[in-house]
């Protein structure tokens, strides 16, 4: 048994907050440090305004307090956010699994999350309302309850959606010398360019989950759970490449998650 196990951050999507983790957490929690941070203008920090700075801020102040090394774990904009505190801080940043955020920055499909956080922020409490009834349905259970138990915050949208049109993940990713698993569900439309993201890596593996969607991924929380314990099990063993180079690409299911992306890594 590892005494000194690797912390992990977890990095909530965009309007909800940490609290999204919680059923991961309570698994990971087990074995590993964790913490799930809220951004600003998220949660408890509602009402501040989001950066891509200040966001990045938070994440390395949330890695400090638990020591400061940790793997970051994070979907959509937490995936963003995990990426490009990976290249501005990769001595802090052990290894990245980013989930759900393998989609440039712009666009037309960028254009419309544009237009759609510019109408949420008009009315943000319909917007909220709206979100809930939406996370709740297609999240059953104690995902659900887990996703929205933190508050909604639907008029920080359009400036979170302005710092990530602005990030330049690609060149973050290329920077970064670490492992990073990148996950996508198979009917997520973030996935367009994972092409592109993982041969931006310079130690990546792919998986995707079948059957899935953007936020559904958090459905499979055992194996979730279970992919976020052997990416910190790589991360804190001082991964390293080998000289052979490549990337590596899995299709599995969700039980098999975490040992088809092991399996493939290749390293």
């Amino acid at each position: 048994m590892d005494t000194h196990p690797l912390p992990v951050v977890f990095l909530h999507g965009i309007r909800i907050s940490g609290t999204m983790w919680r059923p991961v957490m309570e698994i990971v929690g087990e074995r590993h440090p964790v913490a799930a941070p809220d951004m600003p203008g998220h949660g408890r920090r509602r009402g501040e305004r989001f950066t891509m700075e200040t966001a990045v801020d938070a994440v390395a102040e949330a890695i400090d307090a638990l020591g400061g090394r940790a793997l970051v774990v994070g979907l959509s904009m937490g995936g963003y956010l995990g990426i490009a505190t990976a290249g501005r801080h990769p001595e802090r940043v052990a290894g990245l699994v980013a989930m759900g955020c393998t989609m440039r920055p712009g666009g037309l499909l960028g254009d419309a999350y544009r237009m759609g956080g510019r109408l949420a922020a008009r009315d943000p409490r319909r917007a909220d309302r709206v979100s809930e009834r939406v996370f709740r349905r297609v999240l059953p259970g104690p995902v659900g309850e887990a996703v929205v138990a933190g508050g909604l915050a639907s008029e920080v949208m359009p400036q979170v959606i302005e710092a990530i049109s602005a990030s330049r993940p690609l060149r973050s990713l290329a920077s970064y010398e670490g492992p990073v698993w990148l996950v996508n569900g198979e009917r997520d439309a973030f996935r367009r360019h994972e092409a592109e993201f993982l041969r931006a890596c310079r130690d990546g593996r792919l998986t995707l989950l079948p059957r899935r969607g953007h936020v559904t991924t958090l459905v499979a929380t055992g194996a979730l759970a279970r992919l976020v314990l052997d990416a910190a099990l790589v991360a804190g063993s001082g991964h390293r490449r080998m000289e052979r180079p490549g990337k590596s690409d899995s299709s599995v299911s969700d039980m098999g998650l975490a040992q088809g992306c092991q399996r493939k890594s290749g390293y």
